[in-house]
């Protein structure tokens, strides 16, 4: 039986933190926002030597417009540009991401203000000393006070908090992005990044946010088309920019998980393997051990499907017992990871009474050729053995 109990067990865990792994996946994807695309600059050529990926300073607010207006289907392309700066309160300071974003930003990532206000298109327009912090840079600067309303300094200038940002936990990267503070696109520019005079609206990425009904392929070929023609690339140049889907980071994750989840379904199903064979060995010994008995009923009158019925019976008993035990113990495991490890766990009572059958099924398979060996004896050579 112990063999069967850690084949559930180790089905029921398999199963708890696979589910649980992929209910934290979609969260971190509905935390990112829904049908996203980010082009970001790709690389540049300088003579025989080639930067690597970002270098090329070609991504302007032109292009996030362009993209916006001309391909159909695209609810908002929103530039961004990012730095890191400290940021002060007082006599506590914090060193965050700081990011210079327009309106459509908070659109693309459905991130939601829960206090203050949102950013406007008149406080980029006139590039407003004003920010919104993400929880996490709320806790380290305010602790559990509004921030709403008070100041804060960024390089030494003055900055006034107008709204919080919902919480919206770790990303598919595991990083936190929540850690953040958001200043107006112009702001950012003239304060924080500077103004490059071979492309005076750089900027950093464009996050793409479109409509349902589009494939993000689609879309994707869509984006470099534009792109091309309105950087001028021709055949054989390499892309100044780069265009990532970010489901394709979940994807990964997720393929990450299901092999981690193969590898705990082969270990139980070795588990379970070894634990029918140990009741498959059992049997015949308890065959062995009852030959006498198994003649009597014989001769009384049992017929031989009869005793092949009795003995499938026992191995099956035996395997059920084992399964129930199995599933007990690894609701308790699963538990118990998810409260240490702070992993989240999902149990599934459909698969956790899936795994007891299956186990009941086990001991079917390996009893029955002791119950067919027991069912096969002659009832006067079973009287004679010792």
């Amino acid at each position: 039986m112990l063999g069967i109990v850690i084949g559930v067990a180790a089905v029921v865990v398999m199963i708890a933190v696979g589910i649980g792994a992929r209910d934290r996946i979609a969260a971190q994807i509905r935390s990112l926002g829904a049908n996203l695309i980010v082009v970001t600059p790709g690389s540049v050529r300088m003579g025989s030597v080639r930067l690597g990926s970002g270098a090329a300073p070609q991504l302007s607010e032109d292009d996030a417009l362009a993209i916006q207006s001309e391909i159909p289907g695209v609810v908002v392309a929103a530039p961004l540009l990012h730095a890191r700066e400290q940021l002060t309160v007082g006599s506590l300071n914090w060193q965050g991401v700081l990011r210079g974003v327009t309106p459509g930003y908070f659109t693309a990532r459905e991130w939601r203000v829960i206090a203050g206000r949102e950013m406007t298109s008149e406080d980029d327009r006139r590039a407003a000393n004003v920010v919104l912090l993400g929880t996490t840079m709320r806790e380290k600067l305010f602790g559990e006070t509004d921030p709403v309303g008070s100041a804060i300094r960024i390089r030494g200038v003055p900055f006034t908090v107008i709204g919080l940002l919902e919480r919206k936990g770790q990303s598919v990267w595991g990083e936190d992005q929540d850690d953040v503070a958001l200043v107006p696109l112009r702001t950012a520019r003239r304060q924080f990044v500077g103004t490059s005079r071979a492309n005076p609206a750089l900027v950093h990425n464009i996050t793409v946010k479109f409509a349902d009904w589009l494939s993000a392929e689609d879309t994707m070929a869509a984006i470099r088309d534009l792109l091309w023609q309105r950087h001028r690339l021709r055949a054989g140049q390499e892309d100044s920019f780069m265009i990532s889907n970010l489901a394709e980071a979940a994807d990964l994750e997720g393929s990450t998980t299901r092999v981690v989840s193969l590898l705990l379904s082969a270990v139980a199903s070795v588990s379970l393997v070894v634990g029918g064979i140990g009741i498959m060995n059992i049997m015949l010994v308890t065959v062995t051990e009852r030959t006498r008995e198994i003649g009597l009923r014989l001769a009384v009158g049992a017929r031989r499907r009869d005793i092949l019925v009795q003995f499938v019976v026992e191995a099956m008993t035996l395997a059920s017992l084992g399964g129930m035990l199995g599933a007990l113990v690894g609701i308790a495991a699963a538990t118990g990871i998810g409260a240490f490890a702070r992993w989240p766990v999902v149990i599934d009572i459909s698969a956790v009474l899936l795994a007891v059958s299956f186990a009941a099924c086990v001991g079917v398979f390996f009893g029955y050729y002791p119950a067919r060996k027991a069912a096969r004896l002659q009832p006067i050579d079973a009287l004679r053995a010792e």
